[in-house]
């Protein structure tokens, strides 16, 4: 890769973009919530609430699903742009959940009026589906998400600007029901759903909404005419995207760098510095392609020890060691500026490490990874805060990894906390 990849002007950084590099669950949440600190806003562009982003402060852990994690940060606002599918009754749930915990939050969150509606006929659907796949499942939430973004693509979906037109709303939820009740009862043996069901999980929140509705594109764009640096938060991984990722086991939306530009409105020339969240081994939710999954010893110890289940879900993470093959094509599509990698001390007291560096095709089509194995190590690095205070050997693991993807690893996460983190070079 070029060499000047590896070197860049921090100071010049104003819109910063965090994703995650393989199937989700790297840690985005917590890096996102600690670069917080040096921006304006806080940008969701994509997904929807099966996203599950953990924070912990401070020893106290918070968990949101719509609401970008820059919400803890009292100064800064918090926008969701037209690229998110919502679920309002979600949306409310988790603006309850944190008022309770004293989190101001509707006057700093801001939603694009052309987010499109999550309905309840889109999660019957959701639902329905994946039960008629049977054995070929794709692990869904059963959330919504993906009938959602077909409608949208269909050029029926509702958005939520649709709210403020009462007549027109329930015009268009007419037709659209007749469709998709049709699908339920006579295709899939389901119930129906009801115009009130639609109407108690949308028009009943238009009072509590309005205040909330705006133009996001806009408002990103003053912020950057005023100076002001905006922090990008993906949702997912960039293997899940529905067009790089391991296709049909993905998500229903682009969870790539370049989706920030249809799914809030800024152009990429203003993209400054892409990082790229990575575990220090890999872990996958759900059914499709794993080829460094461990079901040996190691693979329970990863589990265990990283406390590995789904934010959102509760499922358990399959484990494996860190595929630096599927990373370096993470890195090209996204063009990353640098890398996070995440719960170094998980692997604190194992013998020897390994790293996936290639991929070896059999003549009956199946593919197994081609290891290179570093040496372990024994002591702690839960916690470390200065990079030289690391173990050697991690600090050769993390090096390694560095020269196999042409860009720095800036940032180290060493535990659960917002303290607890290494910074190489400045970001924001």
């Amino acid at each position: 890769m070029p060499e000047d990849r590896l070197v860049g002007d921090s100071m010049k950084n104003k819109n910063v973009v965090v994703i995650g590099t393989h199937w989700g669950d790297e840690g985005k949440g917590k890096i996102v919530d600690l670069l917080t600190e040096s921006v304006a806003a806080v940008v969701r562009f994509q997904g929807g609430h099966n996203a599950g982003h953990t924070l912990v402060v401070e020893g106290n852990k918070t968990v949101l699903h719509l609401i970008p994690s820059g919400i803890l940060h009292p100064t800064v606002q918090c926008l969701i742009g037209n690229g998110v599918v919502l679920s309002i009754p979600d949306l409310f749930k988790e603006i309850k959940e944190l008022e309770e915990a004293g989190v101001e939050v509707r006057n700093r969150l801001m939603l694009s009026l052309d987010c499109p509606l999550i309905m309840p006929y889109h999660i019957a659907l959701d639902v329905s589906v994946e039960k008629e796949r049977g054995n070929r499942k794709i692990g869904t939430t059963g959330r919504g998400i993906g009938p959602a973004y077909e409608d949208k693509v269909g050029r029926r979906g509702l958005r939520l600007r649709d709210l403020l037109d009462e007549q027109q709303l329930l015009f268009k939820l007419e037709g659209i029901l007749k469709q998709h009740n049709f699908m339920l009862e006579q295709y899939y043996g389901a119930e129906p759903v009801t115009l009130e069901a639609c109407l108690a999980a949308s028009l009943a929140y238009l009072d509590e909404l309005k205040p909330m509705m705006g133009d996001v594109l806009s408002q990103l764009a003053m912020l950057r005419r005023n100076g002001q640096a905006v922090l990008f938060e993906g949702a997912q991984g960039a293997l899940l995207d529905i067009d790089h990722g391991t296709y049909p086991f993905v998500t229903s939306s682009n969870t790539t760098a370049g989706a920030i530009s249809s799914g809030c409105g800024v152009g990429p020339l203003h993209l400054d510095y892409i990082l790229g969240i990575t575990k220090a081994y890999t872990t996958r939710v759900g059914e499709g392609p794993f080829p460094t999954e461990l079901h040996d010893s190691v693979g329970i110890h990863l589990a265990e020890k990283g406390h590995e289940f789904g934010a959102t879900t509760g499922r358990p993470r399959r484990c494996g060691w860190l595929d630096v093959c599927a990373l370096q094509r993470v890195v090209e599509m996204n063009s990353l500026t640098g890398l996070c990698i995440t719960k170094l001390d998980v692997l604190d007291g194992l013998d020897s490490v390994a790293i996936c560096v290639d991929y070896q095709e059999h003549s009956d089509g199946q593919i197994t990874p081609v290891y290179e194995t570093l040496a372990g190590w024994q002591e702690a690095s839960v916690g470390v805060k200065q990079y030289q205070d690391l173990p050697q050997n991690a600090q050769v693991y993390l090096d390694r990894i560095e020269a196999l993807c042409g860009i720095p690893v800036d940032v180290i996460s060493t535990g659960p906390d917002r303290a607890e983190t290494i910074l190489k070079r400045p970001i924001l």
